[in-house]
């Protein structure tokens, strides 16, 4: 019982993050911001990019599954930026951080 808390709070902070993933309102308004909110968006939706697969999968095979619609990448107001960004989170994304945890 120790771990739900834990788990609330996972589970909140996810939702939170996830607000800006590519196709939303908020992540075309941010991608508009200039070129370091285009990097640091990018470097999000790398990071996020597993996820956001997942769901656009479920979105195509079974439309109305889920509430959202999600993008894999942002392809509106983007630049270099955006995509310099996007490499390094797939780069540096969760196959890393899952990998330097594994080891431990």
């Amino acid at each position: 019982m120790k771990s739900w808390p834990g788990v609330a709070t996972l589970v909140v902070l996810t939702l939170t993050l996830g607000a800006c993933a590519a196709g939303s309102a908020e992540s075309a308004h941010a991608a508009s911001g200039g070129m370091l909110s285009q990097l640091l968006l990018g470097f999000w939706h790398g990071i996020i990019a597993p996820v956001t697969l997942i769901v656009e999968i479920i979105n195509h095979f079974w439309p109305h599954a889920l509430p959202w619609r999600l993008h894999l990448y942002e392809a509106h107001e983007t630049g270099v930026p955006y995509d310099v960004g996007f490499y390094l989170g797939l780069a540096g994304g969760p196959p890393v951080v899952w990998s330097s945890w594994s080891r431990r």
